[in-house]
C-alpha cells in the first residue's frame, strides 16, 4: 500500500485530548430508512447517469438513467457512485462525472433521497441512526449493478464502486464481488462518531484507493468531537496488507474534494491501472 502524502505535522493524542469539546448538538428530520420496491426503483431510474461521447456517438450525455440515450453499441467501464448526505444536486457530482465522461468512463449515481420521509441531519446524531443511514445506503448497491447490466453500455467486467463521505461508509463496507476496484473519498475507515465500528470489507487483492484532507472537518483530529483521540484520519490501517491500495490525503483541502486537482490526477491514474489503459 502506498501512502501518496501525509499531513506535515499530525495532531497528538494529547492536543486532541485537551481540545476536544463537548458535541454540538446535532439535528435531524424525516424518519425513513429503509426502502420500498417503489423508492429504490425510483433510486435508480432517477440516478444521476453520465455517459461518455463514444457511447452516445455524439455529446455527453448527462441526465437520469431513465432517460438514456440509444447508444452506440460501445462498452465502456462504469463507476457506479454513492453521493454524500447532500444528494446527487452537489454541483461537484455532476462536475467529477462530467470529467470522468471526459476520460471515456460512465458513471452513475443512484439517488438516496427520494425514499419519502428519508432522514436528513446535521451531525452529529446518535449512532444507531447513523447505522440504520449506512444501512439504506449499502442496500442500494446491488440494485444498481443489476440495473447495469440490462445496459448495451456497461461493461460488467470494469466496474469500480465509488463514493464520498456518506456514501463512502457503504463502500467500505461492501464485499466488491462485482468490482474490479473501489474508491472512498472524504471517509477514514476508522472507529469514530459516524460508527459503531468501521466494518470495512477489503479484498486484498483488489485496489483501492482513499483520498481525504488532512484537516477533514468530519473525520480528521480537526474535528474537536471525533470521538477517537488515536485516530489517523484516512484507511491507511484498514488497507493494511493491500500492494493495490493508495492513500492520498490533501492538505487543508475541505470535506468535498473529488474536484480538487489532486484528487482529479490521482483519481484518474488510478482507473487508468485498473482498467489497464
Amino acid at each position: 500500500m502506498r501512502i501518496i502524502a501525509l499531513l506535515a505535522s499530525c495532531l497528538s493524542v494529547a492536543h486532541f485530548a485537551a481540545h476536544a469539546q463537548t458535541p454540538p448538538a446535532g439535528s435531524f428530520t424525516g424518519s425513513a430508512t429503509v426502502h420500498t420496491p417503489d423508492s429504490i426503483r425510483a433510486a435508480i431510474q432517477g440516478g444521476q447517469l453520465v455517459l461518455p461521447a463514444k457511447v452516445t456517438g455524439g455529446a455527453i450525455y448527462a441526465g437520469l438513467f431513465k432517460d438514456a440515450p440509444t447508444v452506440q453499441g460501445v462498452r465502456v467501464p462504469v463507476i457506479v457512485f454513492m453521493h454524500g448526505s447532500t444528494g446527487t444536486k452537489l454541483p461537484a457530482i455532476l462536475q467529477w462525472q462530467k470529467w470522468l465522461a471526459e476520460q471515456g468512463y460512465a458513471s452513475f449515481a443512484p439517488d438516496s433521497m427520494v425514499l419519502p420521509d428519508r432522514i436528513k441531519y446535521q451531525s452529529p446524531i446518535d449512532k444507531d441512526t447513523y447505522e440504520r443511514i449506512h444501512a439504506l445506503r449499502a442496500s442500494e448497491i446491488n440494485p444498481a449493478v443489476e440495473a447495469l447490466r440490462a445496459q448495451p453500455w456497461a461493461d460488467m467486467q470494469k466496474l469500480v464502486l465509488a463514493g464520498t463521505s456518506e456514501g463512502s461508509v457503504p463502500v467500505a463496507r461492501h464485499d466488491g464481488a462485482a468490482f474490479a476496484a473501489k474508491i472512498m473519498y472524504a471517509w477514514s475507515c476508522e472507529v469514530n462518531y459516524f460508527v459503531k465500528s468501521p466494518q470495512s470489507n477489503f479484498d486484498v487483492n483488489k485496489p483501492v484507493l482513499n483520498i481525504i484532507s488532512s484537516t477533514d472537518p468530519f473525520f480528521s483530529k480537526s474535528n474537536s468531537w471525533l470521538g477517537n483521540p488515536e485516530a489517523q484520519g484516512h484507511c491507511a490501517a484498514a488497507l493494511k496488507g493491500n500492494a493495490g491500495a493508495a492513500v492520498l490525503l490533501i492538505p487543508d483541502a475541505p470535506h468535498t474534494l473529488i474536484t480538487f486537482p489532486a484528487a482529479l490526477h490521482s483519481t484518474a491514474g488510478f482507473l487508468a491501472k485498473v482498467f489497464g489503459k
